[in-house]
């Protein structure tokens, strides 16, 4: 094993709580509303699965049902797809629906998993590839640099810009080729069995993950280390 994938969102990054999100969205605007409301509003998001990177929609209206196949394959789809979802739920402002779309894509909304910052020093130190495959439609790469981990990181290949998303096996022989390594040779962690296990179909190794809030998920990259032990490059 000479290299290692990593999915984004629920592997080594957690997303804030929709009530944070909504909070963080509010005081962006200049806005606020009584507390009884703000909860009630949080949770009717969370219910209509408007933050990315959160829970799922409960369901998704036949309006935006084109928008969601595409969410991960262009960055306007992305962005309707989810403002669609916020909209379905009353706020105070308008344009209090794009101001929280624009949150969800900054670093104070994302938290890396306590472990992650480790892990990801260790397999650089041990000179093992590193590469990042997500389903998104925008940027991550500045909350890689913001939290400090864009150093150990050394491909990103990110759905939106490939016009593909997971488990589609073209994502992972992108980043195998950027990384220079063969499948075999490759472990994928993800937190999803449906897309991140399509590395498999590759001939990736894959190692799952729980999805869970940060203060509840401290150590399971831990037996990433185990996995890759004895790993290294080979010599140029």
């Amino acid at each position: 094993m000479t290299a290692v994938l990593f999915d984004f969102s629920g592997t080594l990054f957690r997303v804030e709580s929709t009530e944070s999100w909504l909070r963080g969205a509010l005081v962006s605007a200049g806005l606020t509303l009584p507390e009884p409301r703000l909860v009630r509003a949080a949770a009717a998001l969370e219910a209509a699965g408007a933050l990315p990177g959160g829970a799922e929609p409960d369901a998704v209206p036949e309006t935006l049902s084109g928008a969601w196949a595409a969410r991960d394959l262009g960055s306007a789809e992305h962005r309707a797809a989810y403002t669609g979802l916020s909209r379905r739920v009353p706020l105070p402002a308008p344009d209090l629906h794009d101001v929280l779309y624009d949150r969800h894509m900054t670093p104070a909304a994302w938290a890396p998993y306590p472990d992650a910052p480790y892990v990801l020093r260790e397999l650089r130190g041990r000179g093992i590839a590193v590469g990042v495959v997500s389903n998104i439609g925008w940027d991550l790469r500045p909350v890689f640099r913001e939290h400090g981990l864009d150093a150990f990181v050394d491909a990103y290949v990110l759905s939106y810009e490939h016009g593909a998303r997971k488990p589609d096996p073209r994502l992972f022989a992108v980043a195998c080729a950027e990384l220079g390594v063969e499948p075999e040779e490759t472990l994928m962690v993800g937190d999803s069995r449906e897309a991140d296990g399509g590395a498999a179909a590759l001939g990736c190794r894959v190692h799952f993950v729980d999805h869970l809030p940060v203060a509840d998920r401290p150590e399971a990259l831990l037996p990433v280390l185990d996995l890759m032990a004895g790993a290294r490059l080979p010599s140029a």
